[in-house]
């Protein structure tokens, strides 16, 4: 336990890409940059969490990135950065030794609308093929793994606003069963009018944000993940307080209290539920709300508040920090940050 560390973090938000300058930001509620979803079907728009115009304008810039989506660009630009954070040079050595791991919910959402929206319109001929290679969840991991030059392991996997943390011990748990040196960890989401449309369907009344987060995980660093849980799936909301209070239990009886909870709170069923496991088993700690500045970015989601967690523990001398996580479909996760 504890014996995997962070090396290294990376992010691209609402807020910026600067890492003490977005985490600070995280405390101030509503503090994201918004920008409006529309579409030539409805009349209807949605407001959502935007990353401003031109962070990752340089990317496109990049051969193999020129059609990519833009939940492509936030997650390359998070890991790059991760690395560059970590002091990492990822030589042909370096990269036979790595794994990336990405963590995605509902996938280059952009380009599917489009491949789709042309299928039902024009019939099937008339599909763009340029499009369809981002349609799939695991193309923005294929970007990220062949820009840093991995050939071995590359997994994606697919979940719902806590899929982060599912990412972190999985990621873990090959740390611990193979001899690599680390794990890319990225997560990315981009938003489209008929994502914003379909969580406005399902009655979900969440502030959708879209960005990419990414850790370095290795041997050495400055953070341990102290304790990751398994994980507690529930079959509905009804059950979501029984799953993140089973989550919270088990970490405070492994590791004891904390000093700082990095919420998921997000304006929805999750808060209550998240809110009495937070009462019941970490009573006298700090809390603290980032979802509320910037939105909930699924995929990306549990990263940012790991990073924020992990920002907290390196610049506030604090000793443990929990990041809580309860997604919609349906997943309840946590993770226990320590300083090493």
């Amino acid at each position: 336990m504890g014996t995997i560390r962070i090396a290294g973090m990376g992010w691209v938000t609402p807020l910026g890409t600067g890492l003490e300058e977005v985490s600070a930001g995280l405390v101030r509620v509503g503090n994201g940059w918004k920008a409006t979803a529309t579409t030539t079907h409805s009349t209807r728009t949605h407001s959502y969490y935007g990353v401003p115009p031109k962070t990752v304008d340089a990317l496109g810039r990049n051969p193999r990135l020129r059609r990519s989506s833009a939940i492509t660009y936030y997650a390359v630009a998070a890991g790059l950065a991760a690395l560059e954070n970590a002091g990492i040079t990822m030589t042909p050595e370096v990269a036979e030794r790595t794994v990336v791991v990405f963590a995605i919910c509902s996938g280059g959402v952009v380009y599917t609308r489009k491949f789709y929206e042309t299928v039902v319109q024009q019939g099937a001929n008339a599909a763009s093929p340029l499009l369809f290679p981002e349609t799939v969840y695991n193309a923005p991991a294929s970007h990220l793994a062949a820009l840093l030059g991995t050939t071995g392991m590359s997994y994606t996997l697919v979940g719902d606003g806590s899929i982060g943390l599912t990412a972190l011990k999985f990621a873990e748990q090959l740390m611990e069963t193979s001899d690599i040196d680390r794990v890319v960890v990225a997560g990315g989401e981009e938003i489209d009018w008929i994502l914003c449309e379909a969580y406005r369907a399902w009655r979900l009344p969440a502030m959708l944000a879209e960005g990419g987060a990414a850790l370095v995980l290795a041997r050495t660093g400055k953070v341990a993940l102290e304790a990751v849980h398994d994980g507690v799936s529930f079959p509905n909301q009804k059950a979501a307080r029984g799953a993140i209070r089973k989550v919270h239990g088990d970490l405070a009886a492994r590791c004891g209290g904390v000093d700082l909870v990095v919420s998921c709170a997000n304006g929805t069923f999750i808060d209550a539920a998240e809110a009495a496991a937070i009462g019941e088993f970490f009573p006298g700690a700090a809390v603290e709300y980032p979802k509320r500045a910037i939105g909930d970015a699924l995929g990306a989601g549990a990263l940012i508040q790991t990073i924020h967690g992990a920002l907290a523990l390196e610049e506030r001398g604090l000793g443990k920090v929990l990041v809580s996580s309860l997604g919609f479909n349906q997943q309840a996760g946590g993770v226990i940050l320590k300083s090493s």
